[in-house]
């Protein structure tokens, strides 16, 4: 009589598609789905910021000048180039044959040649960045092929914790590298120019877009937290009724 009884309910369970922790058949899937789009979501903003990161670090223009060429005395100077730029390891330059060249600084591997202690501390945080950012981007991608459970959990909050350590880094070196506008070498092109301040120099976009993938890279712990396909306590559907 007991087991005719309990097989009753439960086919009146089945019926009205309730299952004994609360949830309809089709909640989870559904909820494991929309963890699932947070998670490319997050794979595909890193890898893109990995990106942004490598371009503005390579980028030659960090601090610009373009020189006005209508004066005849400006052309016999010692530097007589019309514009010159600057990176963290490549700085550009425009000769009177309008020929636009770019060299490293001191030659690959002279990396003690850079021309400011500031410079060089800079080169270091920011690639030190890159590098700790391009790993969890790798983590971020390999959790997206494993199943949903504790390993997948591990990795997602290893790679969050890895993008919130490159944020602090990244932001490091663009702070110390106003520090090297007082070096001899950028005097000698952007007249008097000091810490923080550019001179007859001015901001390039290579820096600027530096500082706009450090601002996006701060949102990445964030997603990383809600990465996992499926959370260790979803809220039952009932109770938000």
């Amino acid at each position: 009589m007991h087991s005719l009884l309990g097989r009753e309910k439960k086919e009146e369970e089945a019926g009205f598609g309730i299952d004994r922790s609360g949830l309809s058949p089709g909640f989870a899937p559904h909820a494991a789905t929309m963890f699932s789009c947070v998670g490319c979501f997050w794979v595909l903003l890193s890898s893109a910021l990995v990106a942004v990161c490598s371009f503005s670090f390579i980028s030659p223009a960090w601090i610009v000048k373009d020189q006005l060429r209508s004066s005849l005395h400006q052309q016999h100077q010692h530097h007589s180039q019309d514009s010159v730029s600057f990176g963290l390891l490549w700085h550009c330059s425009e000769s009177l044959d309008h020929m636009y060249r770019c060299y490293t600084f001191g030659g690959l591997g002279k990396f003690a040649e850079i021309p400011s202690s500031s410079w060089q501390t800079s080169a270091v945080l920011c690639s030190g960045g890159c590098a700790l950012l391009a790993v969890s981007s790798l983590l971020a991608i390999i959790t997206i092929f494993l199943p949903s459970g504790g390993c997948e959990r591990r990795i997602c909050t290893l790679a969050g914790y890895m993008q919130m350590a490159a944020v602090f880094i990244m932001a490091a070196g663009l702070l110390v590298y106003p520090f090297g506008l007082n070096s001899s070498l950028v005097r000698s092109f952007c007249g008097d120019s000091d810490i923080y301040y550019a001179g007859e120099c001015q901001i390039g976009w290579g820096y600027m877009l530096a500082i706009v993938g450090v601002m996006l890279t701060v949102f990445l712990p964030f997603f990383a937290k809600y990465a996992p396909k499926e959370q260790l306590s979803p809220t039952p559907l009932p109770t938000l009724l």
